[in-house]
C-alpha cells in the first residue's frame, strides 16, 4: 500500500521506507483539500495593490521592487534558473528522493500557496523511480537550501538533468517517456519549491538512523573489548548508573551487561579481577551513554523538522493572511548536525584508545604484540590500528561544528546564516569514518578472543562467528583493507546487530 503523504504525520521510518527502499506515495485527500483552499487565498491576493513578497515583488535584497502583473510567471521561472547554481559531487539517489518527499510534504500542509499538480508531480517522480541530480554544495542554510532545491525545481519545469533507474537523462526526455508534463509555474510555485531546509534535513534523517545503528555497534565492539581485556565488570551496574540518572548511560550499562553475561571466560578471570579498568572501558556507559543521549534529541529535532512549514511567506487561509518570517532559517538542523558530528566523533576517539589497549604490549593482557603470534615478522593489527588514528583525527577536524560559522549574502539582507547543510554533510563523513574505526575495533576484539582457550558470551560468539564467515584469524601477515570494508558492510546492513540479538537479546 501506499504511503500517504499530508505534510503532518511523515515518520523517520517511513522517510526511509520511501527514500531509500521506494515505498510507494500518495497525497491523501485531506491534504488536497488544503493545498486547493490555500491556493485560493492566493489568487485574492493577486487582485489587490499591495505588494507581497516572492509573489509580486523580487528577491532578497530585491524585495522592494514590484514585478508587473504580466511578468509573474516569468518571475518565478527566473528564479529557478537564476538559483540554479549548486556545485559538486551530485547527492546520492536515495538522498535526491529524501528531498523530494520531503518537499512534497512540505506543501502538502497548506500553506505555500501552490496548486495541487506541484505536489502531485513530486509523487509522480518518486513513484516513477526519477530523481533530479542535485548538487551537494552550494547552501548556506538560510532562506532554505536555495542553490540545491532549485536543481530539484529544475527537472520540475523540464530542464537539468535526472536519473532513472541509474541512468543520466535530461528532465525532458524522462518526464516524456512517464507520461508527464512539466509544469509553467504560477505565482509563488517557484519560491515555495526551494524555500526551506529539505536538503540539510534529508541529508540529516539518514545520518541519525546511521547514527543510532552505530551507537548499538559501539556497545558491541566495546563488550568485545572488554572481555578480551578481561575487565572488571562492576561499572556495568545498575546502581552506578541510577545514582546518575542520564538515561542513555543505563541503556549503555546495560547493552554491556546483556552482551557479557553467561560469559565463561568472564566468569575464569573474577576470582583476580582488576580493581579498576582503564577509562576506555570501565567509562563506556558514560560515554556511550551521553551519545545516546544527544542522539534522542537530534531525533526529535528532525521529527519536528520534517512536518514543519519551512518556507516564506506563508498563507493561513483561515485568517486570509499572508505573512512573512524566518521558519527557512536551517539553525535548530544545523545544532543538531554539528551535536551529531561531536558525539560520532567521541564515539570514534574512545573505540580508537580501546584498539591501542588491544595491540600494544603495555596494556593487552598478555595477547601477542599487534595480536599476532609470530609478531617480528609479522606487523599484524599495527597499521590497522594507525588507519582508526587517522579516522579518528579526521572527524576531530570534521568535528569543528559548522552553524558556529556567518557569512552575510544577498547584500546583507541575509545577513545572518546556518550553514546548516555544510553540517549534515560533515556529519556523514564523520559516520562512514567511524563505521570504519568501529570495524577495525571489531575485527581486532575478535582476533583478540581467539587467542583465548576459554570461549565468550553467546551474543559476543556469534558476533565472532559472523566476522569469522567473512575475515579469518590473522596468522600471517594479509592486506587490511578488504577485511575492514567487509566487517564496515556488516555494521552498515545491520547484519552485526542481528548477530549479536540472535540467542533472543534484545539491545537497547
Amino acid at each position: 500500500m501506499a504511503i500517504p503523504i499530508d505534510g503532518d504525520s511523515l515518520t523517520l521510518e517511513d522517510f526511509d521506507r520511501i527514500a531509500r527502499l521506494g515505498r510507494r506515495v500518495e497525497l491523501s485527500g485531506a491534504a488536497r483539500d488544503k493545498v486547493r483552499r490555500c491556493r485560493r487565498v492566493l489568487e485574492g491576493f493577486l487582485h489587490d495593490d499591495r505588494s507581497h513578497y516572492g509573489i509580486n515583488t523580487g528577491f532578497g535584497a530585491l524585495a522592494q521592487r514590484r514585478i508587473e502583473r504580466k511578468d509573474l510567471k516569468r518571475l518565478q521561472r527566473n528564479l529557478i534558473r537564476s538559483h540554479t547554481a549548486g556545485v559538486g559531487d551530485w547527492l546520492p539517489e536515495d538522498v535526491s528522493r529524501g528531498v523530494m518527499l520531503l518537499r512534497a510534504n512540505v506543501l502538502a500542509k497548506g500553506y505555500s500557496g501552490v496548486r495541487v499538480e506541484v505536489v502531485q508531480l513530486l509523487l509522480d517522480l518518486l513513484n516513477k523511480g526519477i530523481v533530479p541530480r542535485i548538487p551537494a554544495k552550494g547552501s548556506v542554510g538560510a532562506s532554505g537550501d536555495l542553490a540545491p532545491l532549485s536543481h530539484l525545481a529544475l527537472a520540475l519545469i523540464g530542464e537539468g538533468e535526472v536519473l532513472v533507474r541509474g541512468r543520466a537523462m535530461s528532465a525532458a526526455a524522462a518526464l516524456r517517456r512517464a507520461g508527464l508534463k512539466p509544469l509553467t509555474l504560477l505565482e509563488k510555485e517557484g519560491l515555495a519549491l526551494i524555500n526551506g531546509t529539505q536538503v540539510m534535513t534529508a541529508i540529516g534523517i539518514f545520518n541519525l538512523l546511521a547514527a543510532e545503528g552505530l551507537a548499538k555497534a559501539a556497545d558491541i565492539a566495546g563488550a568485545m573489548t572488554f572481555e578480551a581485556q578481561l575487565g572488571n565488570p562492576s561499572p556495568f551496574r545498575d546502581e552506578i548508573q541510577e545514582v546518575r540518572r542520564h538515561p542513555g548511560q543505563l541503556e549503555s550499562a546495560r547493552n554491556l551487561q546483556r552482551l557479557t553475561q553467561g560469559s565463561p571466560l568472564w566468569a575464569s578471570h573474577q576470582g583476580r579481577k582488576k580493581v579498576q579498568d582503564a577509562y576506555s572501558l570501565r567509562c563506556i556507559p558514560q560515554v556511550h551513554g551521553a551519545v545516546r543521549d544527544t542522539l534522542k534529541h537530534v531525533r526529535r529535532v528532525l521529527e519536528i523538522e520534517v512536518n514543519s512549514a519551512t518556507e516564506n511567506p506563508l498563507i493561513f487561509p483561515g485568517r486570509k493572511a499572508i505573512l512573512s518570517g524566518g521558519n527557512f532559517h536551517g539553525e535548530p538542523v544545523a545544532f543538531a548536525m554539528d551535536f551529531l558530528s561531536i558525539v560520532m566523533a567521541e564515539l570514534g576517539n574512545i573505540s580508537e584508545r580501546r584498539i591501542d589497549r588491544l595491540i600494544n604490549p603495555a596494556s593487552n593482557m598478555g595477547l601477542p604484540n599487534f595480536l599476532v603470534a609470530d609478531n617480528g615478522l609479522n606487523s599484524g593489527f599495527m597499521i590497522a590500528h594507525v588507519t582508526a588514528t587517522a579516522l579518528a583525527s579526521e572527524n576531530k577536524s570534521l568535528a569543528h561544528p559548522a552553524s558556529v560559522d556567518n557569512i552575510p549574502t544577498s547584500a546583507n539582507q541575509e545577513d545572518h546564516v546556518s550553514m546548516g547543510t555544510i553540517g549534515a554533510r560533515k556529519a556523514r563523513e564523520v559516520i562512514g569514518n567511524l563505521r570504519h574505526i568501529l570495524a577495525i575495533e571489531l575485527m581486532a576484539a575478535a582476533q583478540a578472543l581467539d587467542f583465548y582457550e576459554l570461549k565468550s558470551s553467546p551474543p559476543l560468539e556469534g558476533v565472532k562467528s559472523l566476522i569469522r564467515r567473512r575475515v579469518p584469524f590473522l596468522r600471517e601477515d594479509a592486506r587490511m583493507d578488504v577485511p575492514i570494508r567487509h566487517v564496515a558492510e556488516l555494521i552498515e546492513n545491520g547484519k552485526l546487530l542481528a548477530a549479536a540479538e540472535k540467542p533472543g537479546l534484545r539491545l537497547l
